[in-house]
């Protein structure tokens, strides 16, 4: 299971809509290990400017590389964090995430981030079984 979900959130989910603020806290408490890389390449976007923030250093463990993977691989968890942080998620082996500024300027930069090119040289060896 990917997340804890409560009662409460289940009911709202049987009744109708979810409230998506409760889904993502659902999703930061579920998954601490994503939000907590994602909440800081957010933080370092807004504090040094540039194209994008990523990250490049693998989780420390299996359960934390798994919550990532689930974050990610997930269209409504991505699109719910994507809106939250107001950013836009791009993810590369099974721990590079970036953050990209929501449209504009890094355009060019996420294509090429996330081009079949960008994904063959962000390769390794190390990386080969992750």
């Amino acid at each position: 299971m990917s997340l804890d979900v409560s009662p409460a959130l289940l009911e709202q989910a049987e009744r109708g809509e979810v409230d998506e603020a409760e889904f993502v806290d659902c999703v930061r408490n579920s998954l601490p290990y994503a939000w907590e890389m994602i909440s800081s390449l957010v933080a370092q976007l807004q504090v040094d400017g540039g194209e994008f923030a990523d990250n490049q250093v693998p989780p420390p463990d299996e359960q934390a590389r798994g919550q990532l993977l689930r974050a990610l691989a997930s269209d409504a968890i991505r699109g719910a964090l994507q809106r939250h942080f107001g950013v836009r998620l791009a993810f590369q082996n099974c721990h590079r995430v970036a953050v990209f500024p929501p449209a504009g300027a890094s355009d060019e930069r996420l294509a090429r981030f996330t081009s079949v090119r960008g994904q063959i040289l962000n390769q390794s060896q190390e990386l080969r079984d992750c």
